[in-house]
């Protein structure tokens, strides 16, 4: 028997209608520049200083990027690559190639050279257009074995040395070159697209083998952009932070889908070790944060606290005592007059400088998405009177599929199906989506589209869950991910690792226990929180592989483990664990540009640890 959840009603939005919108992201952007010419689309902070580009001004360089990659030979339908942490000419670049009717393909910033090399040559890219030296190197590196790419577009040229080689030019000059050609040309060709054809591609994170480039289509950003601000109630005097990688559809949706649809703010800071700052400077009013960016954030909060003095530190606890019992009236949008009036205390009392603090003190919009999520990081937030609430999507469906209504949130689920959204368990648990998001396909790969699009237009997402009487969505785990022990139990690991990472000293944690008859656990430690924590007790270390040698660090890691282990029913318990000794990196193949865990490549190489448990 399946369970169907049925598309919510559209909720009153103080967006404007789709009608007379434009039909794709450069039309929308043609008609934001004309009603809204000087208004502010973005700022970008370099050196310390913030400067500011208009509607006009986007659109105005979109069109000289698109006209210049003309100007360069590329035609409909061919790929431009774009490699590049998030800045406007990122942005800028995508607006500009999908108005010429040819196709943006993002890479990784933290790609190594060998996936540079996999996602050029199996997209067909003709023109990369790099960041800057370090990302130049990595395509000069492969380009020899990459005979389709005809130009390599440099966006910052300091410390380039081999600008005189032919096959490379400066982004500043491809601008020049599309100043030979009208404005109105670049228009025209951007009101000509046909909606269904493919607008984007977008590879996948690849846990479990080479990544897939999911191509979207014109109309699936559209209908993405309608839908989410709706969902939102997005406004044109809302801000954002751009942070995630733009490679990844979730953050297209808040730079671009959402942002062309709305005309809001786009914030670009300095990134990287920078992050928190550039987010306490934005105070964004919306703000998506994956799972991870949530944790860290209540594993600062929880070190600062404790570093308090007794008097700081007994007045926070006892506001959040209070504002995690507001929460479940406010999470029923039953808060009252005197629930309202608490809340404004608990802010003055004690949260509005730790939200300043955190970047947050402005968000009306609190997101959290793109993986599972602890319900105990949820908690911790909605106590401070920061509102998150959870959504699943996916790429394949352009981010499309449920979200949490603000009047009635379940912490644990994940929302109901957006409006034009259907979702629908099959009999195996997995959950299918069906709406205007569902992408075309795969390129070049028709076998893995069957596999992932059913006759009747239903998305098979690879994830297993639940729906509830009410529509509400919970997610078990990935189908390829569930573990069946020797004893024959189904267990969704994922739960368990939430669990674990909900510990401020717990950075990655990996269950195995496939076939086994217990279940066991690699553990990460956090090295910021880990390292404090040693310092305040006189620990001395040198490096991460010292600290997690430290009996002391074992020993803070285990009391953790049995805390959890009371928990959880019998045959989840953890039974044993190791360390890891290293950090998971991208670039040595054991996390996904995405910092997805590659299990597998996990259990190749920390198979001696594994092995070891089990004897």
């Amino acid at each position: 028997m399946t369970a169907v959840a049925e598309p919510a009603a559209s909720p009153s939005s103080s967006a404007p209608s789709l009608e007379g919108e434009g039909r794709t992201l450069p039309g929308q952007l043609l008609r934001l520049a004309a009603r809204r010419p000087k208004a502010v689309a973005m700022r970008k902070k370099t050196l310390g200083r913030w400067k500011e580009y208009t509607f006009q001004d986007y659109a105005d360089r979109a069109a000289k990027v698109g006209l210049g990659l003309v100007q360069l030979g590329v035609e409909p339908g061919q790929k431009v690559a774009i490699h590049s942490e998030n800045r406007p000419a990122w942005v800028i670049a995508d607006l500009g190639i999908q108005g010429i009717g040819a196709v943006p393909v993002g890479i990784y910033p933290t790609s190594p050279s060998a996936e540079v090399h996999y996602i050029m040559e199996h997209s067909e890219s003709v023109v990369l257009i790099a960041e800057d030296e370090e990302q130049l190197d990595k395509i000069m590196a492969v380009r020899e074995k990459l005979p389709k790419l005809r130009h390599i577009v440099v966006i910052d040229i300091r410390g380039v040395r081999n600008l005189d080689d032919p096959m490379l030019m400066t982004f500043a000059e491809l601008e020049r070159l599309g100043e030979q050609q009208p404005a109105a040309e670049w228009a025209r060709r951007a009101e000509a697209l046909d909606p269904s054809q493919t607008a984007i591609i977008v590879y996948t994170s690849g846990t479990t083998g080479p990544p897939k480039g999911a191509m979207l289509s014109h109309a699936n950003l559209v209908a993405a952009g309608h839908i989410f601000t709706q969902a939102f109630d997005a406004r044109p005097d809302d801000e954002v932070l751009s942070y995630l990688p733009l490679c990844h559809v979730a953050e297209r949706l808040g730079s671009t889908m959402n942002a062309i649809r709305v005309g809001y703010v786009v914030n670009f800071g300095e990134g990287g070790e920078a992050f928190m700052t550039d987010l306490r400077e934005v105070q964004p009013t919306i703000f998506l944060g994956v799972p991870r960016v949530w944790e860290k954030m209540m594993a600062g909060v929880q070190i600062r606290l404790g570093d308090a003095s007794r008097l700081k530190r007994g007045i926070t606890r006892f506001w959040l005592k209070k504002g995690a019992k507001l929460a479940r009236r406010r999470m029923d949008g039953k808060l009252g007059v005197g629930g309202r009036v608490m809340g404004w205390l608990a802010w003055v009392m004690a949260f509005r400088s730790l939200r300043d603090k955190l970047g947050l003190g402005r968000v009306r919009i609190a997101i959290s998405g793109a993986a599972p999520i602890a319900p105990q990081v949820l908690d911790f937030f909605w106590a401070m009177g920061i509102p998150i609430r959870e959504g699943y999507g996916q790429t394949e469906g352009t981010a499309l599929a449920t979200y949490t209504p603000a009047e009635d949130v379940r912490i644990g689920k994940v929302g109901k199906a957006l409006p034009q959204c259907e979702i629908r368990i099959a009999e195996d648990g997995e959950i299918l989506v069906r709406g205007p998001g569902v992408f075309p396909g795969y390129f070049k790969n028709e076998q893995a589209t069957a596999e992932t699009i059913d006759e009747d237009g239903w998305l098979h997402t690879g994830d297993v869950g639940e729906l509830d009487e009410d529509g509400y969505l919970s997610i078990t785990d990935r189908k390829k991910d569930i573990i069946i022990t020797a004893g024959g139990k189904n267990i969704s690991p994922s739960e368990i690792e939430n669990r674990l990472k909900v510990s401020p000293y717990v950075r990655e944690a990996i269950v195995i226990g496939d076939k086994r008859k217990y279940l066991t656990a690699l553990i990460g430690i956090e090295a910021d929180t880990v390292g404090d924590w040693a310092t305040r007790n006189r620990i001395g270390f040198t490096t991460y592989a010292d600290l997690a040698r430290k009996p002391a660090v074992r020993e803070l890691v285990r009391a953790w483990v049995e805390e959890v282990n009371t928990e959880l029913a019998q045959v989840e318990t953890i039974k044993k664990f190791e360390l890891l000794t290293k950090e998971l990196d991208h670039e040595e193949g054991e996390l996904t540009a995405t910092q997805k865990v590659k299990r597998a490549a996990i259990a190749r190489e920390f198979s001696d640890l594994i092995e070891g448990m089990y004897s």
